[in-house]
Formats: structure tokens, C-alpha cells, sequence
């Protein structure tokens, strides 16, 4: 499954794709608010995403993860996924990465409402949430421009570099109103 904004296209991750992943989640910068940490190796990527790749096969998918590339240069720019409950709730929650040279262009806010988008036209979600670190302003800023309310903080959650580090929690339901 292929998502396209106006300056992206979003094409689900396969093996071919570890390169760049593991560049992109080699970068100090990218890992600041990550909780899996630098890997040490290529491998250590391919088990990251191992649980996506086999997903793929599964009847009843549950993750999806797209590798983000800019249309007119196909160059690659970072990743983004859903994570669907795949029960009655119909809830799917929603991330993204990027390299800091795409940083501050507005493709964060694209992805997320693509991502959004597909959530509730293609999957059929009800409500469609993401985790933020609290320090994390950047981010912040993405998912209230995306129109998703903060719910809350979860108090110490995200194990990051040897600290717990506190997480808002954002919403978006199916009827609220949204700006795409």
C-alpha cells in the first residue's frame, strides 16, 4: 500500500530499504527523543524492523511502515508508520522520522496528514492517537498543526538514553474536524 501527498510518496519498507533506515536511525540528531537507541550494527535494524516485514504476510496486519522519499529527486527522507489495534477499538497510532536535512520543510506535517487521511478513509479507524516526548517542541508543534489534542502526560514512560522521560498523549477521533 502506497500513500502519496503532493511532494511525497510513501511506499511500504522492504528488506532492500535497511540502508537507509539504519542510516537514519544512526543520526544522534534522529535518536534525541528515540527510545530504541542507536543500533550497533545493519542487523540490529533488520530485527528493528523484522516485526514489520513479517506483518506484511499476515491476513490480519497490524503494523505498517512506509519509507518517505520526495517525488521529484526519489531521494529517501525518513520513515512513518501506523500501528493498527486490529480489534473493536479501531484505534491506530502514528509516527514519523526524518533526516534533519528535511527537517523545518513542512514534510512532518505531510506525513501526518497523510497518515491521518489513510487512517480514517482507508483502515477505517475510529481514533487515531501518537506519543511525543514532553521536550520534544518539534514534534509538538507537528501534531497540533494535524489538529490532534493533547490528552495527557504519561509520567516517565519513555526509557531514552538511561532516564524515563515523560510523553503527551494526542487524539484525533473520526468526527473531529481536521485541516486536509
Amino acid at each position: 500500500m502506497n500513500i502519496e501527498t503532493s511532494r511525497l510518496i510513501l511506499s511500504e519498507v522492504s528488506w532492500d530499504d535497511v540502508d537507509d533506515i539504519h542510516h537514519l536511525h544512526s543520526i544522534a540528531e534522529v535518536d534525541e527523543y528515540n527510545t530504541l537507541g542507536i543500533p550497533a550494527s545493519e542487523v540490529e535494524t533488520r530485527e528493528i524492523i523484522r516485526p514489520v516485514m513479517e506483518d506484511q504476510q499476515s491476513e490480519c496486519r497490524k503494523l505498517y511502515m512506509w519509507k518517505i522519499v520526495r517525488k521529484i529527486e526519489g531521494n529517501f527522507i525518513g520513515v512513518a508508520g501506523l500501528i493498527l489495534s486490529a480489534d473493536r477499538f479501531r484505534l491506530g497510532e502514528i509516527y514519523y522520522k526524518l533526516l534533519p536535512s528535511s527537517w523545518g520543510h513542512g514534510y512532518a506535517t505531510e506525513v501526518g496528514r497523510a497518515l491521518i487521511k489513510s487512517g480514517f478513509e482507508h483502515f477505517k479507524l475510529h481514533k487515531i492517537e501518537a506519543g511525543v516526548a514532553t521536550e520534544n517542541e518539534k514534534s509538538v508543534r507537528v501534531l497540533e498543526k494535524l489538529s490532534m489534542l493533547r490528552e495527557g502526560v504519561r509520567r516517565k514512560i519513555l526509557p531514552i538514553r538511561g532516564e524515563w522521560k515523560d510523553s503527551y498523549h494526542y487524539g484525533i477521533v473520526e468526527d473531529d474536524r481536521r485541516n486536509y
